[in-house]
Parts: C-alpha cells; sequence; structure tokens
C-alpha cells in the first residue's frame, strides 16, 4: 500500500522491514533445510542437538528403555518356544557336556 506522503512507491522505512522479515524468513528455511528437522518436531523443542521433548521422536526415559528391552526379550523368548528351540534351564545344563 502506497504511503500518503508519496503516492507512487513505499516509503523507505517499510521497504526496509519488508527485505528484513524476508530475509529472516530466508535465513529460518535455509536452517531447517540444513538440520533436516521435521517442522512438528521443531515445534516441540528439537534443535540441531537437541531431541523434542515429546512426541514419536522424543528419547525414552530410563524407566521406559527398561519395560521396552523387557518386553522385547519376552517376544524373543516366545518366539523361539514356538520354533521348538527352548533353551535348557536349571543346573542340569552343566554336567551334560562334561
Amino acid at each position: 500500500m502506497p504511503s500518503v506522503k508519496t503516492p507512487n512507491h513505499r516509503s523507505k522505512n517499510r521497504l526496509a522491514a519488508q527485505a528484513s522479515k524476508a530475509r529472516k524468513v530466508r535465513q529460518k528455511k535455509s536452517e531447517e533445510n540444513k538440520h533436516r528437522i521435521a517442522k512438528t518436531d521443531t515445534m516441540r523443542g528439537a534443535r540441531p542437538g537437541l531431541a523434542p521433548t515429546s512426541g514419536p521422536n522424543a528419547p525414552l526415559s530410563k524407566k521406559k528403555a527398561k519395560k521396552i528391552e523387557k518386553q522385547i526379550a519376552h517376544a524373543i523368548r516366545r518366539r523361539l518356544a514356538a520354533e521348538g528351540e527352548v533353551e535348557m534351564q536349571g543346573a542340569f545344563c552343566g554336567s551334560v557336556f562334561r
């Protein structure tokens, strides 16, 4: 919108402000492309050295990691049992190969 004083073009201040804003937007876009962090993760606080604090890409807590590790180990045991490769249990194991 042209200013009242000069109807033919924008004022110098408006031009400077517009250029400044365009520069900031351009810089922000180039940073996003450099680091390849998803926009949703950026909204949750992710930065180049930091993971997001929530959402699917957030780091697991130690408690949750232990639980998942137990679940995975149990699933592997179930799969081996289904295939018929059951591990021998108890003290009987050591005396078999002597």
